[in-house]
């Protein structure tokens, strides 16, 4: 049935980010996971609530757990719980996001003609699209939002870096892939194009071999996450994903 696999789902997005994270606090509802040596990078210092969780209380919470930051970052991976949590997160401060669950059905696409690629191969196309990203941000936090993809290998039982080439050997388009072949689940995640190389189909053929790799892995949910408000969600949707939840994340700067 749709929707089925959203409780494997929460459970690989939160055993994810224990595993991947430094060091871990539990906290009513959820858990704060913590990368010092990453201080500048967001999504490697955050609260996630995994369970139950008291939204009144939840600002001060993250406040407690995350004050030796000058940013705030709480994900709720429960639709219900984020959408209570809403109101006295925003009061406090906080801008809200929501994130699609997307599922991939229908055919898997054959490979094509992108492969696993290492950090190295990575390091410049992805501090270059994170200029343009973040045109303001110092070297200080560029580099270390290019060297935090090496923490995402911890989070899962296999992790591949998949990139696209353009005829010269750069790496047009990259994705992750976590894998957990004994739950049968696989996330794609942060699947980028370089401004230099859009429309050039380097995405699909990512994408396609992230399908492909997590098909021959016998994972059969395949899933990824998509911002409700922007336009990728579209493209996915006609690449076979459909939205199948909700999750919530909460910034405050």
């Amino acid at each position: 049935m749709p929707g089925s696999e959203l409780p494997r789902i929460k459970t690989f997005l939160a055993a994810f980010a224990r595993r991947r994270a430094a060091r871990t606090v539990d906290l009513p509802g959820g858990f704060a996971a913590l990368d010092d040596a990453f201080a500048l990078s967001y999504a490697n210092n955050q609260v996630v609530i995994d369970g139950a969780a008291d939204p009144a209380a939840l600002p001060a919470l993250a406040d407690e757990a995350l004050g030796h930051l000058p940013y705030r970052l709480v994900t709720v991976l429960d639709d219900a719980v984020g959408q209570a949590c809403a109101e006295p997160l925003v009061r406090a401060g906080y801008a809200h996001s929501v994130y699609l669950v997307m599922l991939h059905g229908g055919p898997v696409p054959d490979g094509g003609r992108a492969e696993e690629v290492d950090l190295d191969a990575l390091r410049v196309p992805l501090a270059r699209r994170w200029r343009d990203f973040l045109p303001e941000a110092d070297e200080t936090v560029i580099r270390q939002l290019v060297e935090r993809r090496e923490t995402g290998r911890r989070g899962a039982d296999t992790v591949r870096f998949i990139g696209a080439r353009t005829p010269e050997g750069e790496v047009a388009a990259w994705a992750d892939l976590y894998l957990d072949p004994a739950s049968g689940t696989a996330q794609i995640e942060d699947l980028v194009t370089s401004e230099l190389h859009l429309g050039r189909g380097y995405g699909d053929a990512v994408l396609a071999a992230a399908l492909r790799g997590a098909a021959d892995a016998r994972c059969g949910t395949r899933f990824l996450t998509a911002d409700a408000a922007d336009w990728p969600r579209h493209w996915y949707e006609r690449r076979g994903f459909s939205v199948i939840g909700r999750c919530h994340g909460f910034e405050r700067i």
